[in-house]
């Protein structure tokens, strides 16, 4: 059942919405999850992805692979890593596209915006942890009858 009249739910669209995003767009897109000790660190899930990133590939062929992303593809929303690549008939050396969902995100690179983004999305993180209880709710609800 589709909750919101302004947001479309046609196939099509949404495939013409992705596929002709902006680069701007794109950067959020390609984001990928944090390993388990960046995630209690900075108490944050995921990040958009990097140039000098080290990651960790989880799934695919090329999986419990290593390294540092070389690359961030967007109009291909792919990621180049420096580990990941294969020889040609010709002997040549090529990068292969590995998807930003098929990763972790084991070392970050932090820059002062990726500082104040991580600060940004932990304060929101908190928010969400102190939501308010029933009993909260009831308490408040039985004080403003009085």
């Amino acid at each position: 059942m589709k909750f919101n009249k302004a947001v479309t739910s046609s196939r099509r669209k949404n495939r013409k919405a992705h596929f002709s995003a902006p680069s701007s767009r794109r950067r959020k897109i390609m984001s990928a999850k944090l390993s388990k000790e960046l995630k209690n660190k900075f108490n944050v899930r995921s990040m958009p992805i990097r140039k000098d990133d080290e990651v960790q590939v989880v799934r695919g062929i090329h999986n419990n692979r290593d390294g540092k992303v070389i690359e961030v593809y967007r109009k291909k929303y792919v990621i180049h890593i420096d580990q990941v690549n294969r020889e040609k008939n010709n002997g040549a050396s090529v990068m292969l596209g590995i998807s930003p969902s098929n990763v972790i995100i084991t070392k970050l690179h932090l820059d002062p915006d990726r500082k104040r983004l991580l600060s940004r999305k932990n304060q929101a993180a908190m928010a969400n942890r102190e939501k308010l209880t029933e009993a909260d709710v009831q308490d408040t609800a039985a004080t403003e009858l009085d």
